[in-house]
């Protein structure tokens, strides 16, 4: 299979279609890079801290309020 066959039914397909077609594709979806969620603190890590429960204590609490807020997007809103 040559280079020009490999997409060649895909393009096709676009050109007959792409009149009928409204909206966006969501199984052909940009591909692209988010920044991975951080958590700050206002003291650098040492290998000495002594507070370091603490910032595990507050990575925490944001993973479980992301995870939160995706739940929330997968329930419907209570009425």
């Amino acid at each position: 299979m040559s280079e020009h066959d490999l997409y060649e039914s895909q393009y096709e397909r676009y050109f007959k279609d792409r009149e009928k077609v409204k909206g966006y594709d969501f199984q052909n979806a940009p591909a692209g890079s988010v920044p991975v969620p951080k958590v700050t603190f206002t003291e650098k890590l040492r290998w000495w801290t002594l507070d370091r429960w603490k910032r595990r204590k507050k990575i925490r609490e944001e993973r479980d309020r992301r995870v939160q807020e995706i739940l929330a997007v997968k329930q419907p809103p209570k009425q």
